[in-house]
């Protein structure tokens, strides 16, 4: 048997209480069969239903009870017949009993594999528990589940129970579904079985476990903690990215009648000499060659071989550190799991000892790790206690990898709350803000959770899935519309919207929206008028945008490349550039003008300077620059230039606009009186006053 074959019972519930949710049933069940089809067309699976008008089983024959079970297929490779057997489930007519329908598919599984394919036999059912149990011929119902839960132990079965509870189901009987739910608790803590409860198709999308992947370690060793201390551990991916299923080439050239034909496509590459194209040059006659500049340097791969890093496989702890250290942001790529060597009492036991040490403290642990021998990279990451609630299920660690400094992109953003007052929002704004962001939670307070991570698949390929197995049947199908339970993934709730219409208008009304506007396609004069307006809107935004990256502040339109300079964020060392560059230019402005031909430009230039230290949280330079400005207008003789600013109110940034400014707001008006002042005695000034 393959390692990953798998036999399956699904155990479904169509009593009249489940008519309502069969539809969504039978979609979810065929997609786990096309799933099969693709990714494990080995696998075999049964179907067995219960509350049905019918009794069709061999238990039934062969000891009597267990009515009203039928079994619809029994154990077979998936095949495309059991898919159109999924899309028409038979709807039953009497009250189901889950436990006569768990023996029923148990005794398949036994009948059919015995003790052999361990750990590879799984019953799934799916129910909404409401309807009551039958009372046992001897003991209590709480006795048999526990005499069922032992057999599926000692037979290595494991069991999903789908509980699907709509919002109908909970005016039911009460009594009767706690009593049920009990039952299940004791499978789930007596036998490898898992209980999820769903109120959702979407969920039960997800819910539904299609593959049966087993964990494989990345990494069996010593966690090495000093020279003296080793635990023994074992490391597991814990999550990973689903992908598209690798798409092989395919060819219809092969004959029609060739039975052994496999139809796929074997690609050859052939090497050929630059001097001779007609001769083709073995592998052992090539060699790499590596770019380095305009010329490419070969290198042997006995050279190659020699130069790589090749580090001894271990995990080794560098150290701890505050969990607040470590920002979520921080994690790459997936996350892996530390347990204790499984049997090893000790290992196990110093794992937990340390893990709940941890969490007391609240510190997580940085470790360098190397998962086989001769891996051509070093991973550094982050150790994280999860402590278990379980008595069952030992302490571990949760791993995530950790950026080197070369893989952190740092992207200096300015706060809102240093923009002008005109651009800030009001209370009204605010409170309408808040009200929508609240309407749109996904996880309300004393609510289920809306598309919850653990039952929410990817809607992308739930949808390729049901195309292919279209596109199977019928080669020229057209892609179907979105099916509803994936459009509630995808789009926004339309109840949800229509609910709370009145905060979405409200906030609607709180704001002014403008559309932008699309550049004209006519002739060239109202292009280039189109273009003026727009810089000018650009120039008072401070969005200004062009098609070439600018680099430095240009003669021509000083003020439009300072802005664009600091609109750049792929790297911080733009806004010290353009702050400097802008203050070059003001200076060059004002040095060589004649008669004040140039104060006008030099001004503007001021102005935008001001303006994007305000919004760069930068006082301090323009401040400083301010003064210098003015003490070297005082030297040269021109301070006309210096009653310019004043008549134009030009002044210091005060700690009214920004909070990283040292000046107060009378400071920096004696200033405008007075620009000879010196700047670092008002400072102090502003100190004293402020501890006084």
């Amino acid at each position: 048997m393959a390692r990953n074959k798998e036999a399956l019972v699904l155990v479904l519930d169509v009593g009249p209480s489940m008519h309502s949710v069969l539809p969504e049933i039978e979609k979810v069940c065929s997609l786990m069969i096309q799933k099969k089809l693709v990714f494990s067309r080995y696998d075999e699976v049964g179907f067995v239903l219960f509350g049905t008008a019918d009794t069709k089983n061999e238990l039934t024959e062969e000891v009597g009870g267990y009515e009203h079970v039928t079994v619809l297929r029994n154990i077979k490779v998936v095949d495309e017949d059991l898919v159109d057997a999924l899309q028409s489930l038979p709807r039953g007519s009497v009250p189901g009993d889950f436990l006569d329908a768990i023996v029923v598919g148990m005794d398949m599984l036994i009948k059919k594999f015995g003790q052999t394919n361990k750990g590879k036999k799984r019953l799934c059912l799916v129910t909404n528990a409401v309807s009551p149990i039958k009372d046992p011929f001897e003991g209590t119902k709480e006795d048999q589940v526990n005499t069922i839960a032992t057999q599926m132990a000692a037979q290595s079965m494991k069991m999903d129970c789908v509980i699907v509870r709509m919002k109908q189901d909970w005016e039911t009987n009460r009594r009767v579904m706690e009593e049920n739910d009990f039952l299940m608790s004791v499978f789930s803590n007596k036998s490898s079985s898992k209980v999820v409860y769903v109120e959702s198709s979407t969920s039960l999308l997800g819910a539904l476990r299609t593959r049966n992947i087993l964990p494989v370690t990345i990494y069996r060793g010593d966690f090495e903690i000093s020279a003296q201390l080793k635990i023994k551990v074992w490391v597991y991916k814990k999550t990973s990215e689903e992908k598209f299923p690798i798409l092989k080439k395919y060819s219809d050239k092969a004959h029609p009648t060739d039975k052994f034909a496999t139809h796929e496509i074997k690609v050859d590459y052939e090497y050929q000499s630059i001097g001779d194209p007609n001769k083709v040059v073995p592998p052992d006659q090539r060699i790499k060659g590596f770019q380095y500049g305009p010329q490419v340097v070969p290198i042997s791969s006995t050279e190659l071989e020699a130069v790589k890093f090749k580090p001894e496989k271990s995990v080794k702890l560098l150290g701890f550190t505050d969990a607040t250290n470590i920002m979520r942001h921080y994690y790459l790529k997936d996350v892996n799991i530390f347990i204790g060597e499984p049997g090893n009492k000790k290992a196990i036991l110093a794992l937990s000892a340390l893990a709940r040490t941890m969490k007391e403290m609240n510190k997580v642990a940085i470790v360098r790790c190397v998962w086989r021998q001769g891996q051509g990279n070093v991973v550094v990451g982050v150790l994280t206690p999860n402590v278990s609630d379980k008595d069952n299920t030992p302490d571990s660690f949760y791993f995530n990898v950790l950026p080197f400094a070369e893989d952190v992109r740092e992207f200096q953003f300015p706060s809102f709350s240093n923009l002008p007052s005109s651009m800030q929002p009001n209370e009204k704004q605010q409170e309408a803000a808040d009200k929508l962001v609240q309407m749109l939670d996904l996880a309300p307070p004393g609510k289920q959770e809306v598309l919850p991570p653990d039952f929410t698949p990817n809607p992308v390929l739930e949808r390729y899935y049901r195309y292919l197995d279209l596109k199977s049947k019928h080669p020229d199908a057209a892609v179907p519309p979105l099916d509803e339970t994936l459009r509630k993934i995808t789009e926004p709730d339309v109840e949800l919207l229509f609910r709370n219409k009145s905060i979405i208008e409200e906030f609607r009304r709180s704001f002014e929206l403008k559309d932008n506007p699309k550049r004209p396609s006519g002739s060239d004069e109202e292009r280039e008028e189109f273009d003026k307006d727009a810089d000018a809107k650009a120039i008072d935004s401070m969005e200004y945008s062009s098609k070439t990256k600018v680099e430095k502040v240009g003669d021509v339109n000083p003020v439009e490349d300072f802005e664009e300079m600091l609109s750049r964020r792929d790297d911080p060392k733009w806004i010290n550039k353009a702050i400097h560059d802008m203050k070059n230019r003001i200076f060059d402005l004002v040095e060589n003008s004649y008669e004040g031909d140039t104060f006008h430009k030099a001004l503007e230039c001021l102005v935008a300077l001001r303006k994007g230290c305000i919004l760069e949280q930068e006082p301090k330079q323009f401040n400083d620059f301010l003064c210098h400005l003015s003490k070297f207008c005082q030297e040269k003789d021109l301070r006309s230039f210096c009653q310019y600013l004043t008549s134009h109110e030009i002044t210091l940034i005060t700690k009214a606009e920004t909070p990283d400014s040292e000046i107060p707001k009378h400071k920096a008006r004696s200033f405008m009186v007075n620009p000879a002042l010196d700047l670092q005695n008002m400072k102090s000034e502003a100190k004293a006053e402020n501890e006084t």
